[in-house]
């Protein structure tokens, strides 16, 4: 209702002036077209108590949108010419210069208005007025304005110039169509542009509009996940300190400049430019200004820089030139120099029809194409024919309908609209600003039927030396380093070499060095990682060959020992050696070497507790039968003639074998019960070599201390035992030959522990190896070789005769 009456308000106050329109403006037909242009453009911010209408005539005269307003009339006077579209259907047109965003509502609402009187939303049989499409306005918050009057009743909107992405609701603007790319298509070219010639340092300037400020919501979206920075934006105005801007710019080191502004903004930021002398930037223009030849021909333009610019599709319209020439319109403003348009007053005496024909052709075609759109709509909602067109009775909302079904062909260019309502159409034209003062195309950006960009490089000047000027804020890191990020901005940042062991993938994340896998290694400041080499002595190595060879000849001497040892059982050299606990040790020393052959080959599950099980548990029992065995030395020798009972006691119990059970019986307890808890297993010894991996196997030392402490207790026992017996005869030197080998023991262990600590390496299984070998061979070589040889080759000392001398010999010298 306010609507309303605010509308009557105005129509009563200004209709009266609006009803005398020039022929340039208006032009009667069967069905009119309504036409906002922009021919004088208002630029002052004055605000009033009541609603008063605007002078355009007071304001600056745009040959641009001028040219385009005559080429909605040509565009009409064709059509009207035309024998295959609406035949025998005359077109008229109402066209308005509508030179502000706030203060032409009078001219709007004679539009709208039937027979005096606006009804929105009334029954389409009541709307008796010939408006049955809008062309216009240009820009987005022109539309924005006047859009919501012709959305209410479906009064198809074709527009040519308004590219803001709110458009693209068709919940809020159903009837808007517009022939023009909307600008997030704008916008994404003007990103592929930046990122061809990677360019990553910009600014983005926009006009204090709609228009500017939607350019600028879709350019952060847009660099949201690409190496763009946007490192510096501002909105031009009447009030801008243009000095101030560029100085910011300057002390930001950009180069880059992407104008996404409307064209009166843009031209008075380029000539602040000029003024100010600024030199050596990169210039991305918009469809706004990328034509404008008023600029490409300033006087100090080629010391700005390098202008490169994206435009709407560029057509030659035929025929328009020699209309322009021929308007009596044109050459009466001419004679006259003012001429009143629709109660305008256009001083246009200091443009010629050249002037108007040469001036910025972008739009131009959207112009035309939008027109021929509403007449191809027109014509199918009259179901027109080759013989004429029926006497329908036409509204908005049908041709609407019709629009929205657009699909024919315009100079080689199809018009089918979207189902936002946008033309498709195919590409952008990319241009060049030339020392010549033109526009030369050195590209295009194609959206159908692929996405594609194509520059053709060869054809761009440069204005530093030829060459693609940089855009960084900090210059790129050499291969192998990190950007540590010093500011808010992604490209401002420092480097950093990654160290071994990490290395950085520029185009996953730039910004941090990533370790590798433990199956990977790489050097200082690498790009990547190599896979370690996994090293293990195989089976088939020489040195495991060797080493089993000499375990297989210590088996098999070990096996001729106990048939040796069997045969002679009852000599005196057999049953002093310890009798059937000599066949115990022999069978475990067998035992025991197994373990030799499972340290070799990759580690496996099983393979690393049979690396230590038998060994550990078996050796047990044979220091177990060398304690007992050193004891009953001793025993029988210093302790039975002290303590005669002992002897008794340890005879009447076998005191020795409860002894050896006692060991086997709680080393296997213990092994069972950690090896239960906490297996060995096969490990990946990683930090040793950054290169390499050495394969072992885990030994839990913690879970089997108790099992290596109790090998160490009977070790220091024997020991104690032995040792005690160094002074027995010499000829009866088993304590001594005891001696030695666990001396030889504790020496090879010593040397594998320290090896252990200095070398890092696969060969310190091969050391265990030899180690355990070495433990084993010393009994035999030097405790039960030397009996093997009496039994052989001195049979004399093999009797019983011998030992009883020996035994009272000794016993005579204790007694004195």
């Amino acid at each position: 209702m306010k609507l309303v009456i605010f509308s009557v308000c105005l129509l009563g106050t200004f209709l009266p002036a609006l009803t005398q329109c020039t022929s340039e403006f208006h032009l009667n037909g069967d069905y009119i077209l309504g036409g906002l242009f922009d021919i004088h453009y208002a630029n002052d911010v004055n605000y009033h108590d009541r609603p008063v209408a605007i002078d355009c005539s007071r304001q600056p005269f745009s040959p641009s949108n001028y040219r385009r307003f005559q080429m909605m009339r040509f565009s009409v006077e064709e059509i009207n010419n035309s024998s295959s579209l609406l035949p025998n259907v005359s077109l008229g047109y109402e066209i308005i210069d509508y030179c502000s965003d706030i203060r032409n509502f009078p001219a709007i609402f004679k539009l709208l208005s039937v027979n005096g009187l606006i009804r929105p939303w009334s029954e389409p049989d009541q709307y008796l007025s010939k408006l049955i499409a809008m062309v216009g306005p240009f820009t987005s918050t022109q539309a924005l304005t006047v859009a919501p009057f012709f959305m209410s009743d479906l009064i198809p909107m074709v527009n040519y110039g308004s590219s803001s992405s709110v458009f693209s609701n068709k919940v809020k603007f159903p009837s808007f169509l517009r022939t023009v790319h909307p600008s997030s298509d704008l916008i994404e070219v003007m990103v592929a542009i930046v990122q061809h010639f990677n360019w990553k340092w910009v600014a983005f300037i926009i006009s204090d509009d709609d228009y500017g400020k939607d350019g600028l919501e879709l350019f952060v979206k847009k660099i949201r996940d690409t190496e763009i920075c946007l490192a510096y934006t501002k909105s031009l105005s009447t009030n801008t300190n243009y000095s101030e801007m560029f100085q910011t710019i300057e002390l930001q080191k950009i180069r880059v400049l992407i104008v996404f502004a409307s064209q009166v903004a843009a031209v008075d930021l380029v000539k602040s430019a000029i003024q100010l002398n600024i030199t050596n930037m990169v210039w991305v223009a918009g469809d706004t200004w990328s034509l404008n030849n008023h600029l490409q021909n300033m006087e100090g333009i080629e010391n700005i820089g390098t202008v490169l610019g994206v435009t709407q599709p560029i057509s030659l319209i035929p025929g328009f030139g020699d209309y322009i020439r021929s308007s009596k319109s044109q050459q009466e403003c001419e004679n006259d120099g003012q001429q009143s348009f629709c109660n305008q007053v256009c001083n246009c005496s200091h443009w010629t029809s050249q002037d108007i024909i040469n001036a910025d052709p972008s739009f131009s075609f959207s112009v035309y194409s939008a027109v021929y759109a509403i007449a191809h709509a027109l014509h199918k909602t009259l179901q027109c024919g080759e013989s004429g067109c029926h006497n329908i009775t036409v509204y908005p909302d049908k041709v609407l309908a019709e629009l929205e079904k657009s699909n024919f062909t315009l100079l080689n260019m199809t018009i089918r609209f979207d189902e936002k309502g946008d033309l498709q159409l195919e590409e952008y034209p990319l241009v060049f600003w030339n020392h010549s003062g033109e526009a030369q195309m050195f590209g295009f950006y194609r959206f159908h039927p692929t996405v594609e960009l194509s520059i053709n490089r060869t054809k761009i000047r440069w204005h530093k030396d030829g060459e693609v000027p940089s855009a960084l804020c900090s210059p790129e890191c050499l291969e192998g380093y990190a950007r540590r990020q010093n500011s808010v901005h992604r490209c401002c940042f420092t480097c950093k070499i990654c160290p071994s062991g990490t290395y950085v993938n520029v185009t996953e994340d730039p910004f941090s060095c990533k370790s590798c896998l433990e199956t990977e290694w790489s050097a200082e400041g690498s790009t990547s990682c190599i896979l370690r080499l996994v090293e293990y002595i195989p089976f088939t190595h020489t040195s495991s060959i060797l080493v089993m060879i000499v375990t297989c000849v210590l088996v098999g001497v070990t096996a001729a020992t106990s048939v040796l040892f069997v045969i002679n059982y009852n000599t005196p050299v057999v049953r002093s050696a310890g009798g059937p606990m000599c066949l115990l040790i022999l069978v475990c020393f067998g035992l025991s070497s197994l373990s030799v052959f499972f340290y070799f080959g990759k580690p496996t599950p099983a393979s690393c507790v049979l690396r230590y099980f038998p060994f550990l548990l078996f050796y047990t029992v044979c220091l177990a039968c060398f304690v007992v065995r050193s004891f009953q030395i001793v025993c029988i020798f210093k302790i039975s003639a002290k303590f005669p009972k002992l002897l008794d006691w340890w005879r009447k119990y076998n005191g020795q074998w409860v002894v050896i059970t006692a060991a086997f019986i709680i080393q296997a307890v213990l092994l069972i019960t950690s090896f239960s808890i906490d297996p060995p297993r096969p490990y990946n010894e990683t930090a040793w070599y950054q290169d390499q991996i050495v394969l072992f196997c885990s030994l839990n030392v913690k879970a089997t201390c108790c099992s290596i402490l109790l090998l160490l207790l009977l070790g220091l026992l024997c020991f104690i035992f032995s040792y005690m017996g160094k002074d027995l005869p010499k000829n009866y030197n088993e304590a001594k030959s005891i001696t030695f080998c666990l001396l030889l023991l504790i020496l090879t262990w010593i040397i594998f522990v320290t090896v252990y600590t200095l070398y890092h390496g696969k060969y310190i299984q091969m050391l265990n190896a030899l180690a355990v070998l070495s433990s084993l061979s010393c009994f035999l070589l030097w405790y039960f070789l030397p009996k093997c040889y009496i039994i052989a080759f001195q049979p004399q000392k093999n009797t019983q005769q011998h030992f009883q001398g020996l035994i009272q010999d000794y016993t005579k010298t204790i007694s004195q």
